[in-house]
C-alpha cells in the first residue's frame, strides 16, 4: 500500500474542503509514493509521538493538530519542530494532519457517541451538508450535572489537569452541547441552542464567568487533548474498514502541556 492510498481514504472521510480557512491540513512530511503498512494516530505531533512512531516502526504518523499551523520559514534541525521533521524523514515516516476537516466529520460526533447523545446534530452545520459541521447538540436521560461530569471523566483519557465543572452540580441536565477543543467562542451559540450543559475545553476566565453569571448553560471542561482524543479511535475504525490491509494503532500518550496539579 502507498501513502497516497491512505491519504485518499482520510480525505474521503474528512475532505480538506471542510477545513476552516485559517487551517493547515494535509501531508506535512514524507512522500505520497512511500510504502505504508502501519500507521499511528495521535492528537499532537510532538517529541513523544514522533518517537513513538519511529521506535514503533510505523510508516505514517497521522495527527489531529498540524505541526505548522501558522507557517514557518525553516524546517532546519536546529529548530525543535525541524528536528522532528528531520527524524521522521530519516526514518521514512510520513506526517499528515487532519484538523478542522476532521472536526466537521467526527471529533464532536465521537464525543456525542461516547455520551450516548440522541438526535445529535451539528452546532454549526455546513451549508451544503447539514449533517456535517462543528460541535454537536443532543439529549441524554436527565442526570445531575455532577453525575454527568463523573461520566465524562470516566469516558475520557485521564490527565493530570483533570476536569473542571461550572454550575450547580445538583442541577438536572438533559440537553447537551459538545465542542471538543477550544470552544468558548461558541458560548453565545450554546445559549441560543437551549443547551443545559456545554462540554468543551480551554475556557478562559472572563468568557466563562460572564456566561455562568448571566444564567448560561452549565460547563464541563476537560483538557484540550482529552476532549479531542475520542476522534482517534473513531477515525482508526473507519480506516480499518476502508483499508483492510492497513494496521492502524492509536497513541495513548497524553500530550497536554500540564504534567501535574497541586
Amino acid at each position: 500500500m502507498l501513502t497516497r492510498e491512505i491519504i485518499a481514504a482520510v480525505e474521503e472521510l474528512c475532505p480538506p474542503a471542510l477545513a476552516e480557512s485559517w487551517d493547515a491540513v494535509g501531508l506535512v512530511a514524507g512522500s505520497p509514493d512511500w510504502e505504508a503498512r502501519r500507521i499511528l494516530l495521535a492528537v499532537d505531533p510532538c517529541e513523544k509521538t514522533v518517537s513513538e512512531a519511529i521506535d514503533g516502526g510505523y510508516d505514517m504518523l497521522l495527527t489531529h493538530h498540524p505541526l505548522y499551523l501558522r507557517g514557518t520559514s525553516t524546517v532546519g534541525a536546529h529548530t525543535t519542530k525541524g528536528a522532528w521533521i528531520t527524524d521522521l524523514i530519516r526514518a521514512g515516516v510520513s506526517l499528515y494532519a487532519a484538523h478542522t476537516n476532521a472536526d466537521s466529520w467526527g471529533t464532536a460526533q465521537a464525543m456525542a457517541d461516547l455520551l450516548g447523545l440522541e438526535n445529535a446534530r451539528p452546532l454549526i452545520p455546513k451549508e451544503d451538508d447539514p449533517t456535517l459541521g462543528l460541535g454537536r447538540i443532543g439529549t441524554i436521560a436527565p442526570v445531575m450535572l455532577g453525575e454527568l461530569a463523573d461520566r465524562v471523566a470516566d469516558l475520557l483519557p485521564r490527565t493530570p489537569a483533570g476536569i473542571l465543572v461550572g454550575g450547580d452540580e445538583e442541577r438536572v441536565v438533559e440537553t447537551v452541547a459538545v465542542s471538543p477543543g477550544s470552544g468558548d467562542s461558541f458560548l453565545g451559540l450554546v445559549n441560543d441552542s437551549g443547551a443545559d450543559v456545554y462540554i468543551t475545553a480551554d475556557l478562559r476566565h472572563h468568557p466563562a464567568t460572564d456566561h455562568l453569571w448571566g444564567g448560561g448553560a452549565a460547563l464541563i471542561s476537560p483538557t484540550h487533548f482529552a476532549s479531542e482524543w475520542p476522534l482517534l479511535p473513531k477515525l482508526a475504525g473507519a480506516l480499518r474498514e476502508m483499508l483492510p490491509g492497513l494496521e492502524v494503532d492509536v497513541s495513548t500518550v497524553v500530550t497536554d502541556a500540564w504534567v501535574s496539579r497541586r
